[in-house]
């Protein structure tokens, strides 16, 4: 029973405590005077009445009611109902006479005579009834202001006087309290009805439980004014424990609000600062650092303004502001989802139903009363589902004379695989789930609803989940029980409470204040009450007490849901078999399996089956193993809790712990190491909670164990219990068994009692003894002498800690290991053993305390302790002795790179582990053996990066693993941490090369920190050396020096005189540095005033008249440099100017005038151009003077040159740099724009216009058309093919024009194969857009031409008056503005260029989609795309065709894009490959890349980033994106090249490998002025060092076909066109191949030695049969050696034969252009086409043919000649019909075996006269009727043969002088119609067969 009110209050206006108009209250009575025992009067009631502050205002305000709610000191809280009303009284100010002199300040504000001040009526009391509270309180004031006959002192003397019950209530009788009446006689536990005897009458229910929350309709309210979300939040925040503010404008729903999100809330309490109206005056409490929930008025909304912390919520706005700083972590995903759709459903029915046609009529939501409660009961469906199962995760570790009881969070956040929740973390954590478990964890008390739930309907609410309208009606259910728990009896509510009348509510007339009541009469009252009470019989609560059922357990719940069952059977099975062979000994067995059980071990199934495994070897907790089986096994432990968290959320550890004291393994005479000492270094064992939890969970295990032990009254040891289930009694739990000793308590005598309670404390007390032993084992190191500090909270504070899990006896290592990884500082924490000491003291304190072990008992516990850890100590000590005399680990031995000549080692190999990356075909995933992970070392040479070693899988354990690139390839490194299979290693590299290589690596424990970073700075150095000098190509065979100096001394003079002059001239003639924007600029040369006197002064002479310009080279320069010059001349440009015959360099005399251009030298002192070559061909009209102006327009001086010419067309080809700003505007200058003075400007822009000029007059079609805009001169028969196909496939130049400059155009449907060059709109930021078609720029050529309307090609393009003479592919952001004059012969087409940046980082992305760090969820394919790398090749080749067809049809074209030695380069380089089949050969290909890259001045060393200056600007693969374009054309046109795909990748890998000097720098002139350009002819000393790859790849062409294309068969003067749409380009292979035999094959010197040490290595393995069968892995072999195409084969076979023979090897490309000849002989007598089309049909081949021509790649697959259309290496493989059959081809390689051989073998025959006899391999052949003879058995070819049907006889010969000294009878003749052949065979009886043989084949014919 408890009081209806404590305290009755009148509370009014203090007039004497005002200060400056703010008022204060005070306490003018309360009733009782004296407090009460169990509930004091709470202090400060007066600030809670008035919360904003006591105020006296001019007009009365209706009186109002709130309910605040005050905590007391004891975490009680007391409700106060404030009643307030408003009394008049007179002003105070007017009355006041002493502030008369403050009334000039306030004399604007007239003072009413009269105001009102509040009073409040206070009702105090312990419980929540906040209506009864209002009736009551308002009756009172309604007796007051309507003058009722009442007393008030009997109405507030019966209010006080009012008992109730709590809950459900007693039977006493109520006549002993005043004015209590029984309603009905059923219901007396559940209602009271109560009169305060002024007439009135109301019923209180009290609720059924008082467990649950009471809400009325407050959390319906909530939810009405904030939203399902924001109270979410609010929720969740409380939870978390954040600060959490409420405003409002209205007190009451503060309160209601508070309450509400408490009743939310339940099962769990809210235990912090809880105040629902907080008042103005006590606003500070809102800076607490602790969590609360605090109301406050929206007047006070300003000063929350700067609260950071707080989450602010608006009931009255509807918001819930949330600060940046916090962050609150929601409920865990589907629960959230799901509780929202519930309570959307309930609080907004019509929402499901609002799309409906036809919705259902009653869809309104309940009443507010009952909608509140189905809010609640989905919350309270939540947490059912949040704590399911808790009750399992409980441990009893005190029965008697309290329950003492403690929650595994670990364990339950692992069986709920919950671990990384957020939001159930921090409210496991969190104080009120702490006073949860007190409340609810005993097993024998009073149940509610939320137990019921728990426990019987788990498996309803997992069923219903995921049916939102099954959970609706469970939640219905809920919610009837909650309101039936409020609502008893609904039915039977009479209230009859008076209000006060309309009159006194409104009054018009004074009221009389409120009077001073009588304190004795009332005290009187409370008297007379308390003496009933006393008399009366004692209330006994009948508390019905019970069993709390536990429900279903986790484990079932989680397995059904299937998330813990990923380990399959199979896995299990293997770690089963795997530790029962290392039981029986079979080691190899084990050894096989340990892989696999390593990477099993991972999931949580296998870790929990490993435990129970080991378990049924352990006898009597000891099993002692040998040293093999204890590695293995101490291996497995570390596998196994390497992965277990911190937490040991499922319980391995726990498992563990018991086994690592058991399994050991004898060291010597009385020492045993146990498995502990090799287990230490995992977190779990520093993480002080999870001892606690063993503790609590074996303390649970030896209580339950005794009292089964005492009721039995059988003695089963405690092991037997855990394992044997003989107990009777077995199945009882532990919280089960403390329910039934709770429920006996009482009815035990005190000497029963006391002794249960000693048996339990002494239990607990041998348990801390133990695991003070335990923690000593686990914490203490093997090595005590040196220092380890242990990562946790607990033994140190710093985290450091050795990574390197020892798994056997490396004693010695694993001391190391502690040594270098010790943290500690000072000295006195230095000490292990008192860092122990410490941790395991805390532990016992903590744990003895909680569990009631008595102080005598703890002393007695904290003497031991040092005892322990001290007696361990020493038994360390010797185990360590012992174990470092054991042998170490055999660690696989390193081995060895081969290194190439000159290469040295920088550092000695360091261990490390290869890690799979993103790439499944080594690892096994995708088939085949996993070769990774390897374990070897890394290998840090001057030339190259290398990893060698051997796979850690067994089964591929003989293979070697290699991956290496050249370090100048590196393009990112990064540190990474690599978690190994079974060991956790410290640091691991990444390292990425522009080779398409990727090495990941992780750093074996034996390897140091400051090694590996020792190995990153060498690494650094190398790759970026200060100078070109310190690179790979320089330092070569210099002894490992990093950096060269600069300064050796020049073995050519000349280069030395050339470069002195070149600074001389510099000097000289420079006058400002035209420094663009970008990173790196060239000097341009502007501005020379009297050029022509400083260069005379260098005794250079240059005549700027054109008809001086023809004088020679050698008269323009000096004598001292001609040397250097005429190596000039040589160079590449020189010989191809002069095959294309675009000038020469002979005497003056002897040059044709008539000859369009001439070879300059105007940049022979690299003056004009340093970027330049010093040669340079340029119009004959064009005297040098014009050049040197004419450069400055252009950016870096790169001025138009002419670099090949069209020997049909004679149209030229022409590249420059994109113009300057300046030069735009006046080159693009209308020419008749009127001018006053020509500027220089204007002049300049006339010169270049005489330029193009020039070089248009050079054109035949020019000049034979006088200059009329036709191009009759050519016939159209150059133009038109006899292929009709091919007719169709040239594109049209408008069209091309059109895509190339991104203009739109309708194209009929019948326009056969005109979509091959629609536009391809690209997207996306790396993307080349074309420019939007500008009408101004290329309007005839976009006009170029309509298609037929029958598809067919239109009339030809050359007979088109609009056509113009030259095109300049310029770039369109440089265009801008131009206008076009029509009477030009030249055109400009704008496109716009891919920029460097654009190239560079689709080159990253193509990197990361070729080599995945680690596997990504797109696909290979999407990624590919995604770097657009495809999309700019499409770019570049669709711009080089159109310039193929432009000077096809013979206009000129100049390629004026960027600063012109990028996309400028690429371009034009692919024009003269697709146009010139001389390009298209070795020389060809060599002096293109010599002419347009390396002469022209590509930036190798910039774009390659080969520097330390140059490392910011990263690395830009122009020169790859080239050779890919190569490659594009070389897969659709296989016959027109020479070389192979393999040539293109071995420079694309060259380029970069700095391995020599040929793609280093940037210009002619950096490597004239270094001295390397020329080099190579005068030092050619040392023959293992070649530096030139063009010298390299000629010395292997020699030795091997590894280059040649078989299949090159060029037709004459063939100009290709590829396809260039991206669908037709293919991702080249160079890319994504891989050989982890041998890295990439490309070091040709490797191969060759790798090779003789495989020979070695094989040769003893005589005596093992011999297997012709070989097993290919695709990313391990080279395919190409391994499995060589058939032409190769065929010459490996005859090189090995001739070898063998002992006869000189003849050169392969000299036997194979002898097969070449001989295919053509044989051909031509059978009327066969020739050799170069023997493959093909059709002698005029169009495009489709050629591209499904055969194709002997270099990595063909498949041993046998493979000629068949299916082979033809990547093109599309639609064969074509009326192809020939191959025999031809055969013939030459036709087995010596074949069944036309009726008889052969050895014959000496005599030669004609004087000439000896020699042996010859004769072949008899009946088919044919021949007898062949041949040189040797092998040889192919037949030398001559006697057709049978001319002989006449065969008979018996002799000798002669010179015949062989064999048996006369061994001679026989031959005897044709024409002569006599003599022949001896090597005896008598062959001779017979002979003879036999060969007169039956003449009697056959």
């Amino acid at each position: 029973m408890a009081r209806l009110a404590d305290y009755f209050v009148v509370i009014g206006y203090d007039l004497d405590k005002r200060v400056e108009g703010e008022g204060q209250g005070c306490i003018l009575q309360r009733f009782p005077e004296k407090d009460w025992e169990d509930s004091p009067f709470p202090q400060g009631i007066e600030l809670f009445c008035q919360p904003s502050g006591w105020q006296v205002v001019p007009e009365q305000q209706p009186a109002s009611f709130f309910v605040a709610v005050l905590t007391d000191i004891n975490s009680d809280r007391h409700y106060c109902a404030c009643f307030t009303f408003w009394e008049c009284l007179d002003n105070p100010q007017k009355a006041d006479g002493s502030r008369a002199d403050e009334a000039d300040e306030e004399a604007d504000v007239v003072q009413p005579a009269r105001v009102f001040a509040p009073k409040s009526l206070v009702l105090v009391s312990q419980l929540d009834y906040t209506e009864v509270f209002r009736n009551c309180l308002g009756l009172i004031y309604t007796v007051h202001v309507d003058d009722l006959s009442v007393p008030l002192e009997t109405v507030i003397g019966n209010l006080l006087t009012c008992v109730i019950p709590l809950a459900g209530g007693s039977q006493t009788d109520e006549s002993a309290v005043c004015s209590l009446d029984r309603v009905v006689p059923g219901v007396a536990c559940l209602q009271r009805t109560i009169t305060l005897g002024a007439g009135d009458r109301q019923v209180i229910q009290t609720p059924i439980s008082d467990s649950l929350p009471v809400s009325g309709c407050s959390v319906a309210q909530l939810f009405r004014q904030l939203g399902i979300v924001n109270v979410l939040y609010l929720f969740c925040a409380a939870l978390t424990e954040h600060k959490i503010l409420f405003l409002s404008s209205s007190y009451q729903r503060l309160t209601d609000a508070c309450r509400g999100l408490l009743a939310i809330m339940f099962p769990l309490k809210y235990s912090f600062t809880y105040v629902p109206i907080l008042p103005g005056k006590l606003l500070e409490v809102l800076s607490t650092p602790t969590p609360f929930i605090i109301g406050v008025n929206s007047f006070f909304r300003s000063e929350t303004q700067e609260l950071l912390d707080v989450i602010i919520a608006d009931l009255d706005g509807g918001t819930v502001t949330i600060p940046e700083c916090v962050h609150i972590s929601l409920l865990p995903e589907p629960l959230l989802q799901q509780t929202q759709t519930a309570l959307s459903m309930v609080l907004d029915p019509e929402l499901e139903v609002a799309d409906q046609a036809f919705p259902p009529q009653s869809t309104q939501p309940s009443a507010l009363k009952i909608q509140d409660k189905e809010i609640r009961a989905v919350f309270l469906w939540l947490f059912a589902r949040l704590f399911q199962g808790y009750r399992w995760c409980l441990h009893i570790i005190r029965i008697h004379p309290e329950p003492v009881i403690r929650f595994h969070k670990a364990a339950f956040l692992g069986q709920r695989a919950l671990m990384e929740d957020d939001f159930l973390m921090k409210v496991l954590d969190g104080m009120a789930f702490a006073a949860f478990v007190s409340e609810r964890g005993p097993p024998y008390r009073t149940t509610d609803l939320f137990d019921d739930l728990v426990a019987n309907q788990v498996e309803r609410i997992r069923q219903e989940e995921s049916c939102p309208h099954k959970v609706l009606n469970h939640v219905k259910e809920l919610a009837e029980q909650l309101f039936k728990n409020e609502n008893p009896y609904p039915a039977v509510a009479m209230h009859k409470v008076q209000r006060p009348s309309d009159s006194s509510l409104n009054p018009t007339q004074n009221q009389k204040p409120f009077p001073v009541l009588d304190e004795v009469s009332v005290q009187l009252f409370i008297d007379h009450a308390a003496a009933k009470l006393k008399t009366a019989p004692p209330v006994v609560k009948a508390e019905v007490k019970s069993m709390v059922p536990s429900g279903p357990p986790l484990g079932d719940t989680v397995d059904r849901n299937g998330c813990v069952m990923a380990n399959s059977a199979r896995r299990l099975e293997v770690v089963r078999n795997c530790i029962s062979y290392i039981f029986e000994n079979k080691m190899l067995e084990a050894k096989k399996l340990m892989p696999a059980v390593l990477r099993a071990l991972k999931g949580r199934g296998a870790r929990l089956c490993f435990t129970q495994e080991l378990n049924q070897h352990v006898l009597q907790n000891r099993a002692v193993l040998d040293d093999q089986q204890f590695d293995y096994i101490v291996r497995m432990m570390n596998c196994t809790l390497q992965d277990c968290s911190h937490m040991d959320e499922h319980g391995v550890a726990a498992a563990l712990l018991p086994l690592v004291t058991a399994f050991c393994r004898k060291l010597g005479a009385g020492i045993t190491q146990f498995a502990y000492s090799c287990v230490q270094e995992h977190t779990v064992w520093t993480n002080m909670q999870f001892w606690e939890a063993m503790f609590y969970s074996d303390v649970q295990n030896h209580i339950r164990a005794l009292y089964l032990e005492t009721e039995d009254g059988e003695q089963h040891s405690i092991s037997q219990q855990q394992q044997d289930g003989s107990g009777s009694r077995k199945d009882i739990s532990a919280l089960e068994l403390a329910s039934e000793q709770s429920r006996l308590w009482p009815t035990f005598g005190k000497e029963m009692q006391a002794e249960l309670v000693q048996k339990e404390e002494s239990t607990v007390f041998s348990q801390a003894i133990h695991y003070a032993n335990r923690m000593s084992y686990l914490l203490l190191p093997l090595d005590t002498s040196k220092n380890r500090l242990l990562k946790s909270s607990g033994l140190g504070d710093v985290e450091s800690v050795s990574n390197s899990y020892v798994t056997n006896s490396i004693a010695g290592s694993m001391a190391e290991s502690y040594d270098t990884e010790s943290g500690f500082e000072d000295a006195e924490s230095s000490d292990v053993a008192n860092s122990v000491v410490r941790f395991i003291n805390r532990f016992v304190d903590k744990v003895c305390n909680e569990s009631g072990v008595t102080n005598e008992h703890l002393k007695a516990l904290h003497i031991m302790i040092p005892d322990i850890v001290q007696m361990h100590i020493e038994t360390l000590d010797a185990v360590h002795r012992e174990s470092k005399r054991l042998p170490p680990i055999q660690k696989p031995k390193l081995l060895r790179p081969t290194l190439l000549p000159g290469e040295e080692l920088m550092m000695d190999g360091m261990r490390v582990h290869l890690v799979p990356d993103g790439r499944d075909e080594a690892t096994g995933l995708m088939g085949g053996p996993a070769l990774l992970p390897a374990e070897g070392a890394i290998f840090l040479t001057t030339y190259r990066l290398i990893f060698k070693g051997t796979p850690t899988d067994p089964l591929v354990g003989e293979q070697v693993v290699t991956r290496s690139f050249p370090i100048a390839s590196l393009t990112k490194e990064k540190k990474i941490s690599v978690t190994a299979i079974d060991q956790y290693v410290q640091e691991g590299l990444q390292l990425r090369s522009c080779t398409f290589q990727l090495i990941k690596i992780a750093f074996d424990e034996e390897v140091e920190s400051d090694l590996v970073e020792v190995f990153r700075k060498h690494l650094h150095k190398l790759r970026y050396p200060q100078h070109v000098h310190g690179t790979f190509a320089f330092t070569v065979g210099q002894c490992g020096k990093l950096v060269v100096e600069h300064k050796t001394k020049d073995k050519n003079q000349s280069l030395k005189t050339l470069s002195r002059n070149l600074v001389k001239t510099a000097k000289r003639t420079i006058v400002r540095q035209n420094v663009s924007r970008k990173k790196y600029s060239p000097p341009t040369w502007e501005n020379r005033s009297s050029l022509q006197s400083e260069l005379d002064e260098d005794e250079i002479s240059v005549s700027e008249e054109v008809d001086h310009s023809v004088l020679t080279l050698s008269s323009t320069i000096r004598s001292s440099d001609r040397q250097t010059m005429s190596n000039v001349v040589e160079r590449a440009c020189c010989r191809d100017y002069q095959r294309l015959g675009l000038g020469t360099l002979s005497n003056s005399l002897t040059r044709s005038k008539s000859e369009p251009f001439r070879i300059s030298t105007v940049n022979r002192m690299y003056s004009i151009c340093r970027s330049y070559p010093g040669l340079l061909i340029v119009p004959q009209t064009i005297p040098d003077s014009t050049i040197q102006r004419i450069s400055r327009c252009y950016r870096q001086n790169r001025f138009p040159v002419v670099c090949w010419r069209n020997s049909r067309t004679k149209a030229v080809l022409l590249r420059s740099a994109g113009l300057h700003a300046k030069g735009v505007v006046g080159f693009f200058k209308s020419p008749n724009t009127p001018t006053a003075v020509p500027s220089q400007a204007d002049s300049t822009s006339l010169e270049q216009e005489k330029y193009l000029q020039a070089i248009i007059g050079s054109m035949p079609s020019y000049s034979e058309s006088s200059g009329r805009n036709t191009l009759s001169g050519f016939s159209s028969a150059h133009m038109s093919t006899s292929d009709s196909a091919d007719k169709l496939r040239q594109p049209k130049i408008g069209m091309l024009m059109k895509q190339v400059m991104g203009v739109k155009e309708e194209v009929p449907g019948t326009f056969s194969r005109g979509g091959r060059w629609g536009s391809i709109r690209l997207t996306g930021s790396g993307a080349l857009r074309l420019s939007a078609y500008n009408p101004d720029v290329g309007p005839r050529l976009a006009g170029f031409e309509s298609p037929q309307p029958n598809g067919g090609p239109s009339e030809p393009l050359f007979l088109r008056q609009q056509k113009a003479f030259l095109y300049i592919i310029g770039d369109k952001s440089q265009l801008k503005g131009g206008k076009q004059d029509a009477f030009q012969q030249w055109e400009v087409v704008p496109i716009e260029v891919c920029d460097v940046r654009q190239v560079k980082n689709s080159f990253k992305k193509l990197i990361k989609a070729c080599m995945p760090s680690s596997v990504t969820a797109d696909g290979f394919l999407r990624c590919v795309e995604e770097s657009e790398w495809m999309s700019l090749l499409h770019r570049v080749l669709q711009v080089s065709v159109l310039v193929v067809e432009l000077l096809d049809t013979g206009s000129s074209a100049m390629v004026s894009l960027e600063d012109g030695w990028d996309v400028t380069t690429q371009v034009v380089s692919l024009v003269q490959l697709l146009s010139d089949p001389y390009y298209r050969t070795f020389d060809g290909f060599r002096l293109l890349v010599e002419k347009e890259w390396l002469s022209f001045g590509h930036r190798f060393s910039h774009r390659g980033a080969q520097t330390l200056a140059s490392q910011s600007s990263g690395f830009t693969p122009v020169f790859l994106q080239f050779l890919d374009c190569v490659h594009q054309i070389h897969l659709q046109f296989p016959m027109e090249f020479e070389f192979s795909q393999y040539y293109l990748k071995f420079l694309a890998y060259h380029y970069v490998s700095n391995r020599f000097r040929t793609f280093l720098l940037d210009s002619d002139y950096e490597r004239i002025e270094l001295g390397v350009l020329f080099e190579e002819k005068g030092e050619r000393k040392s023959p293992l060092v070649c530096k030139s790859v063009w010298d390299y790849i000629d010395r292997l062409n020699k030795k091997a076909p590894v280059f040649y294309n078989y299949m090159f068969s060029p037709e004459d003067e063939e100009v290709l066109r590829p396809y260039t749409f991206i669908s037709n380009l293919k991702l080249w292979d160079f890319y994504t191949e891989e050989t982890l035999s041998e890295a990439p094959s490309y070091d040709w010197e490797l191969r060759g030695r790798q090779e003789r040490a495989e020979e070695v290595a094989d040769k003893p393995d005589t005596s093992a049969p011999v297997t012709q069968r070989r097993i290919v892995w695709p990313c391990y072999d080279n395919l190409s050696k391994v499995m060589p195409d058939a032409i190769s084969k065929l010459l490996q076979d005859l090189q090995s034969l001739e070898a063998e023979l002992g006869q000189t090897a003849e050169r392969w490309k000299d036997t194979w252009d002898k097969i070449k000849m001989t295919q053509r002989t044989d051909a031509k007598p059978e009327s066969k086409p020739s050799f170069s089309s023997s493959l093909l049909m059709a002698s005029n081949l169009s495009h489709q043919r050629r591209s499904q021509g055969v194709c002997l790649q270099e990595s063909a697959v498949g041993p046998s000649l493979n000629l068949g259309l299916d082979c033809e290496g990547g093109a599309t493989s639609t064969p074509v019909p009326g192809r020939t059959s191959t025999s031809t081809l055969y013939s030459q390689f036709q087995s010596t075996e074949s069944e036309n051989r009726s008889f052969e073998g050895i014959l000496y025959k005599r030669g004609s006269i004087l000439k000896p006899w020699r042996p010859r391999w004769f072949v008899l052949d009946k088919t044919k009727h021949q007898l062949r003879y041949y040189n040797t058995r092998q040889d192919k070819e037949c030398r001559g043969f006697i057709d049978l049907a001319e002989v006449e006889a065969v008979t018996s010969g002799s000798p002669m002088v010179t015949s062989p000294k064999i048996t006369e009878k061994a001679y026989f003749d031959l005897k044709t119609t024409k002569r006599v052949f003599c022949f001896c065979a090597q005896d008598a009886a062959s001779a017979q067969q002979w003879m036999d043989s060969i007169q039956s084949c003449l009697s056959d014919a």
